[in-house]
């Protein structure tokens, strides 16, 4: 057996095959529909994933106003900002979020799956929510995808 013929092939932003994505969120639990986008954006689920290169797909989810959480997330849960001003922590519950912004649940959620380096901004740019079920990029000709088939 040649075992100089066998070369790990590593991909590279030439060799990529970049893919556009649609994910309806409609009663799909936030943290599992997150830790897939995540998954996706990435690359883990391409037979050609390199950790140091975006090798992931391009992903669309619609309809984030349609999140659903468990359990008493909903009223239970808080969500941490400060404003930079003494005694400025603010508190908010996703029921005000989703209220106000939904986009902002789902983003936040998929964000805080990717890793904490230069990489994840660049991955973060492929990310694309919605809230209704209509999105402006029908020209990239996007496959609907069904969560469950992921591996």
């Amino acid at each position: 057996m040649d075992t100089l013929s066998f070369k790990t092939v590593s991909a590279n932003k030439a060799t990529v095959n970049k893919e556009w994505v649609v994910i309806d969120a409609t009663d799909q639990v936030l943290g599992r529909l997150a830790s897939q986008v995540a998954k996706i954006l990435r690359g883990k689920h391409k037979p050609s994933y390199t950790p140091h290169v975006d090798c992931g797909d391009n992903v669309i989810v619609i309809n984030a106003e349609k999140v659903r959480l468990t359990g008493r997330k909903l009223t239970n849960k808080q969500y941490v900002h400060h404003t930079g001003n003494p005694g400025g922590q603010r508190l908010t519950t996703p029921k005000e979020v989703l209220q106000r912004k939904p986009i902002w649940v789902v983003e936040h959620a998929v964000k805080g799956m990717l890793p904490k380096n230069r990489l994840a901004s660049e991955l973060f740019r492929n990310l694309f929510v919605y809230e209704g079920s209509e999105h402006p990029h029908e020209a990239q000709k996007p496959k609907q995808l069904e969560l469950k088939n992921i591996k």
